[in-house]
């Protein structure tokens, strides 16, 4: 699966075809928009959401000023619509495998643990800047972070009633919000490669407070699962990728 920040921005296999026969519209503006989130992400990633500048974004995307600010209103915006793009990439991915899972909710819970923490960890500057650097991008990322918390409630929505007089409600956020805290040490430490070594106690620590505490993963199955891929492009993009060839004069 990749993520914002999975290319490089200034591949010249993803600029655009100049010449007699011209390039739409909409696929010009697609694949700057998508270089951007590339750009933003990585610059973010290695200079901190602060340190970060709309020219040091450019630079690292390919694509002129102008034609950044085609797309969003400043810094601020593009953080937000990269961080949109993924975390919405990455929901659907584990929505999927839940959807499709027909082995238990714990079962489930391993799965979608172990998807979550590989695709981030083949994900490090998107990790670092999605998890990490909206600490300092505002309170409008860190209300998007709260909602993108809130949508991985719906993953306990099969979970045995807890034992004991808890909150059912609270709880599930305070699991949500230990899982949220783990991750983010583990990135902020520069381990963001790390993370699936994390799986075992991450998945005791969502099971215990319903009653299913083991730190063995399920036995399904005869076989791995497979890894999970999805494209970073638009599939129009994609299918026409091969034919790009210029990179830096998209304003």
């Amino acid at each position: 699966m990749r993520l914002p920040g999975g290319r490089d921005g200034r591949d010249p296999e993803r600029a655009i075809k100049r010449g007699p026969s011209r390039v739409p519209r909409e696929l010009v503006l697609a694949t700057q928009r998508d270089r951007l989130y590339d750009g933003l992400v990585r610059t973010v990633a290695e200079h901190g959401y602060a340190n970060a500048t709309v020219t040091d974004i450019c630079r690292a995307a390919g694509v002129t000023r102008p034609a950044f600010y085609e797309h969003f209103d400043g810094k601020e915006g593009a953080f937000l619509a990269a961080y949109t793009h993924g975390t919405d990439l990455l929901l659907d991915v584990l929505d999927q495998a839940y959807a499709a899972h027909a082995g238990g909710w714990r079962s489930a819970v391993w799965e979608n643990l172990e998807i979550l923490l590989e695709v981030l960890a083949g994900a490090p500057a998107f990790a670092a800047m999605a998890i990490v650097e909206i600490e300092a991008a505002g309170p409008a990322a860190r209300r998007r972070r709260v909602e993108l918390l809130h949508r991985f409630r719906r993953f306990f929505a099969e979970a045995p009633e807890p034992p004991g007089p808890v909150d059912r409600a609270e709880l599930i956020d305070t699991v949500i919000g230990g899982v949220y805290s783990a991750i983010y040490q583990r990135i902020s430490a520069g381990r963001a490669v790390a993370l699936p070594e994390l799986k075992p106690v991450l998945a005791y620590f969502v099971t215990a407070p319903f009653g299913l505490a083991d730190a063995q993963p399920p036995r399904l199955g005869s076989g791995p699962r497979p890894k999970v891929v999805l494209p970073c492009l638009p599939l129009f993009l994609a299918a026409d990728q091969h034919s790009e060839t210029d990179v830096n004069s998209d304003g």
